[in-house]
């Protein structure tokens, strides 16, 4: 194959270029799991020999990989024994004004993503923010999008505070065999961190002003509607199904409570009916009240199912829908979802508004929230087990603070202080950070599998052969060549063009998948030029993760977007103004601090 070309490119370099522009389309056209379409791709690139079996082992086996998996250990040991629940409970406080209040969140967030990645601050302030945000009786979009930004660019700051950082680095380190410092994107880093800051307070009239979709879940009266079966009914005896009293017009039966307040949920089709049953319908109330005359039924003494639970054993959780979910273009009602997981799904709500429609008929799309009454698990189980298709931000999880509180703080810090003072390399620190989590007893092994994201390894392992791939082809010395040929030999223009182009690239697709491809282009041209390769790798690992305008390329947009009740246009406003004034932030700093011989 190599040695047969077209208009001027062997077939490899052809078969490389339709599979990324396959891959692209995956990701940003489908709902294939992310995963899934690069094992795919690395399939594909094995059985066409553009890469060998040993790169392949080599890539899973490499730096990346083994730091992140470290890292999940250390995070896991952060979680249970309490020191995030300790940093979110008492930094935030209650500032008198909004520009305090988002420098107040904005700060402590940075540094958190710094050393925890921006995508595990997201997942962990959410929530502490949306109850903030009511009580301080500001609405939580305005603060949800500082969140977001905060931990983006606290990320930019360390190699652990990205993904992409980490796997540039790693790239970096298998081109050159020099490893670069835990703190290498830091001046780049601050620079965007305080520009942003300065900029959310400027420019927050371009904040959208959105309810919080679960408002409209406080009142489950208003879409939840009780009725009481008499005793001389002639439902009385039948199952749901023979009685027509399962789905009926306008909604569903969620829960059956008996006179011994026993309660029933979800429904199987073969429950019997009893008389004194009071039956709990969601959907459209009016509808579903014309039961009272086709079927006999009567009107409940009171209404019972609320929020505060009807039983101990089972509670209304809300979640919500992740981008790539497989419950998206799907209904409750076509799916066996809420029978395999012992769940019932209540209301729905989209971009802040309940949709006014039987809940098991919506179509899902992502960001939906979704009320649902959960079964007698322990909160982390439940966002275990979702992981992938729904997120919970209501855990009532509350760590017991102790001594190993203290122990996991000391051992992030030392960590830190080892890898930055090079005392050890980064994986090395990271490889013994876990090590002491586990033998402190900071963690449980059982609870390190739960924080593990073994989907993301995948993805993480398979971008490092697709490098590899795009590197032994050739394909990269003759991007190289194509873009000095057109912009001259001069390094800061050729340096700003390739961060302009990255930098739209991460608006559409994945940061880390950007940063994997470009990454050996911006390499190739540092060293045909003859310049220093650090200012490229520096500016191509602040530019990937410029990604403001869309939530499809910013894993911290795609977190708050169902939790804000956002639009997917909300972010362009703000989003175009941050992209451009970051983007020159970063690389007027690059330019100054980093030199190009």
């Amino acid at each position: 194959m190599m040695g047969m070309t077209f208009l001027g490119l062997s077939l490899q370099v052809w078969f490389i270029l339709v599979l990324t522009l396959g891959m692209f389309y995956m990701l940003v056209r489908t709902r294939v799991p992310a995963e899934v379409t690069f094992l795919g791709a690395v399939t594909l690139l094995l059985v066409a020999n553009v890469v060998s079996e040993n790169d392949v082992m080599q890539a899973f086996g490499s730096e990346p990989i083994l730091v992140n998996a470290a890292f999940y250990i250390i995070l896991a040991a952060l979680m249970t024994s309490g020191v995030i629940y300790w940093i979110g409970k008492y930094l935030l406080g209650t500032p008198s004004t909004f520009r305090r209040a988002v420098v107040k969140l904005m700060v402590p967030v940075s540094v958190l993503s710094a050393m925890l990645g921006s995508d595990n601050a997201v997942g962990i302030f959410t929530d502490m923010v949306k109850m903030w945000a009511r009580k301080l009786e500001i609405s939580p979009a305005k603060l949800l999008i500082p969140l977001s930004y905060a931990a983006t660019f606290g990320g930019m700051c360390t190699l652990l505070g990205q993904s992409s950082n980490l796997i540039i680095a790693g790239l970096y380190v298998e081109t050159t065999g020099n490893s670069l410092n835990l703190f290498a994107p830091l001046v780049p880093g601050m620079a965007c961190t305080i520009a942003g800051i300065f900029l959310i307070t400027l420019l927050r009239r371009f904040l959208p002003n959105r309810e919080a979709p679960e408002v409209s879940f406080e009142d489950t009266s208003d879409y939840t509607v009780e009725l009481l079966v008499p005793t001389d009914n002639d439902a009385v005896a039948m199952t749901v199904r023979d009685a027509g009293l399962k789905e009926v017009r306008g909604g569903s039966l969620i829960e059956i409570v008996r006179f011994d307040k026993e309660v029933i949920s979800p429904v199987p089709d073969d429950e019997y009916i009893f008389g004194g049953d009071r039956l709990v319908y969601s959907g459209q109330i009016n509808e579903i009240l014309e039961l009272k005359q086709s079927h006999g039924l009567v009107a409940a003494d009171h209404h019972v199912y609320s929020i505060n639970e009807i039983d101990n054993n089972r509670k209304l959780r809300t979640a919500y829908v992740n981008f790539g979910s497989d419950l998206i273009g799907t209904c409750m009602s076509k799916s066996n979802f809420e029978h395999r997981n012992d769940m019932v799904l209540v209301a729905v709500a989209r971009q802040g508004k309940r949709v006014d429609q039987q809940p098991r008929e919506v179509v899902l799309e992502a960001g939906d929230t979704l009320l649902l009454e959960c079964p007698p698990k322990k909160d982390q189980d439940i966002e275990t087990n979702f992981k992938r298709s729904l997120t919970f931000f209501d855990s009532q999880f509350i760590p017991q603070l102790g001594i190993r509180t203290i122990i996991s703080a000391a051992i992030l810090v030392i960590m830190f202080i080892l890898s930055s003072f090079k005392v050890l390399s980064l994986i090395t620190c990271t490889m013994v950070a876990a090590g002491a989590c586990l033998c402190f007893r900071c963690c449980r092994m059982t609870k390190i599998v739960k924080y593990i994201d073994w989907n993301f390894l995948l993805v993480l392992g398979s971008l490092i052969v697709f490098s590899t791939a795009i590197t032994n082809t050739g394909i990269v010395t003759k991007i190289a060549d194509v873009i000095l040929d057109t912009f001259g030999g001069n390094p800061y223009i050729i340096i700003t063009v390739m961060c302009i182009i990255a930098s739209v690239a991460s608006e559409v697709s994945s940061n880390v998948a950007t940063g994997a491809i470009f990454f050996p282009i911006v390499y190739q041209q540092a060293m045909l030029l003859g310049c220093n390769p650090l200012p490229f790798i520096i500016a191509i690992m602040t530019a990937v993760n410029i990604s403001f305008c869309t939530p499809i390329g910013s894993p911290t947009l795609m977190l708050i977007y169902g939790p804000g009740g956002f639009k997917f246009t909300d972010f362009w406003r703000l989003g175009i103004w941050m992209h451009l004034l970051i983007l020159a932030v970063a690389l007027a700093t690059i330019f100054i601090f980093y030199p190009m011989y």
